[in-house]
């Protein structure tokens, strides 16, 4: 039986780094419930960490990953960038998580719901999207993560250098309409009625991407993309559907939060969230 574009359900997952913690708990609280609704799902950053930990079924692998591996010095290490080192070691962080929390690779592939993950590409400074495979997962992933500046390697795909997909396309819901979802649940990062701001002086970011000035002018151009996507989701055409989870107002993570107890109330937080849209999925639309 074709499938109507109506039928068509995307998740996409912001990153946001530490902040990813929210996610974390939303999609702990689907595997909770065997949730799996969607026909596609998209992940930026520390979203697409994130939604191939829910894919494979490994409750509490994204949170183990946030509040133990990305707290450790081997990842986080102010000491070591000021020594010309990576500040955040994307590379160690998941090849380290992956080897100590490894994940049920078959399940993800039995299951049958495509993952892409986005990445900037520092030629082009223009968003790619990969389709997620056994062979690709250990290049794409790192690569997504790779924060310019804080993460000094830019990781190739397909021999193209690439960085976070986060600079060209933060919240990748225009894409997914573009590709046919007439549905979209959208797992954010940052409280509803955020809005990025511009960089007060981005001429003063521009030594740092004197080689790359494609990547530059993804840089500048971000906070237009990312506002974009958010009026994209307040104001979705008539044809698209968009479901919102977002954390409250008093959610306690930032970029680089390594606190513990702000970690686990950003991750209780994500499981209340995840748990009250299973159940308010359940009454506009019984399961079959």
């Amino acid at each position: 039986m074709a499938r109507n574009d109506l039928d068509h359900h995307t998740l996409v997952v912001e990153g946001g780094a530490m902040r990813g913690i929210f996610a974390a708990g939303v999609l702990d609280a689907f595997i909770d419930e065997n949730f799996y609704p969607f026909q596609h799902v998209i992940g930026v950053s520390a979203g697409s960490t994130n939604a191939i930990g829910y894919l494979s079924g490994a409750r509490k692998r994204s949170y183990r990953v946030i509040t133990d591996h990305a707290r450790r010095d081997e990842f986080m290490n102010i000491r070591r960038y000021l020594k010309g080192g990576h500040f955040c070691d994307v590379s160690w962080l998941w090849h380290t998580s992956v080897a100590e929390l490894p994940m049920d690779l078959e399940r993800f592939k039995t299951r049958g719901i495509p993952l892409t993950v986005v990445t900037t590409s520092i030629v082009t400074g223009k968003p790619c999207y990969h389709l997620v495979d056994e062979e690709n997962m250990n290049d794409l992933f790192p690569a997504s993560c790779a924060m310019p500046v804080v993460f000094r390697d830019f990781p190739p795909i397909n021999d193209e250098p690439m960085t976070d997909g986060g600079l060209a396309d933060s919240i990748p819901v225009i894409h997914a309409y573009e590709q046919g979802a007439r549905r979209l649940t959208v797992i954010l990062s940052q409280p509803l009625g955020f809005k990025k701001k511009p960089a007060r002086f981005p001429n003063l970011l521009k030594p740092l991407f004197a080689d790359y000035p494609a990547l530059f002018d993804a840089v500048t151009r971000r906070t237009d993309q990312y506002n974009a996507a958010l009026d994209f989701i307040a104001t979705p055409p008539d044809d698209c559907q968009i479901n919102i989870i977002a954390p409250p107002q008093n959610f306690p993570v930032s970029r680089f939060t390594t606190d513990l107890d702000s970690l686990n109330m950003g991750y209780a937080q994500g499981l209340n969230a995840g748990a009250r849209f299973i159940a308010e999925s359940l009454v506009r639309q019984p399961l079959r």
